[in-house]
């Protein structure tokens, strides 16, 4: 469940974790019209919603998409990226053959590697001084 201030609370955690998260397709290749990420956006909340996390927003281009996920810690964001390229990667090309011209060495439609960086809360010089100051002696 969520609070206002977005606190998720699992069985013995309270957490607050996003990650940005961006896929590029093979050799950038321009494959994605507005069809294909529209549909995209749904296989992708479908899996988040598997692993327990939440698209929170979904956008991209013709080469390339951003999402924000909401995940529980107990996630291994690798894992949670696997699921996301190979899924949607099958389904888009089962969905939408005139892809399949799109799919490089052995179907694959994604890039081996993807960016994700921490997002959310306090900036980290905050989060810094705030543990600094934890415990001094007065």
């Amino acid at each position: 469940m969520a609070d206002p201030e977005g606190i998720r609370t699992g069985r013995h955690c309270a957490f607050v974790m996003h990650v940005h998260l961006v896929f590029v397709t093979k050799f950038r290749h321009k494959v994605f019209g507005d069809r294909h990420l529209s549909r995209m956006e749904q296989i992708m909340r479908d899996v988040c919603a598997d692993f327990e996390a939440e698209l929170v927003e979904f956008n991209g281009e013709d080469n390339h998409v951003h999402l924000l996920v909401n995940y529980p810690p107990k996630i291994a964001v690798a894992r949670l990226v696997n699921s996301l390229k190979g899924v949607s990667s099958r389904r888009l090309r089962q969905e939408f053959p005139d892809l399949a011209q799109h799919y490089y060495r052995a179907n694959k439609l994604w890039s081996g590697s993807y960016f994700a960086g921490s997002v959310g809360g306090a900036p980290l010089s905050i989060v810094k001084q705030y543990i600094e100051q934890q415990n001094r002696p007065v």
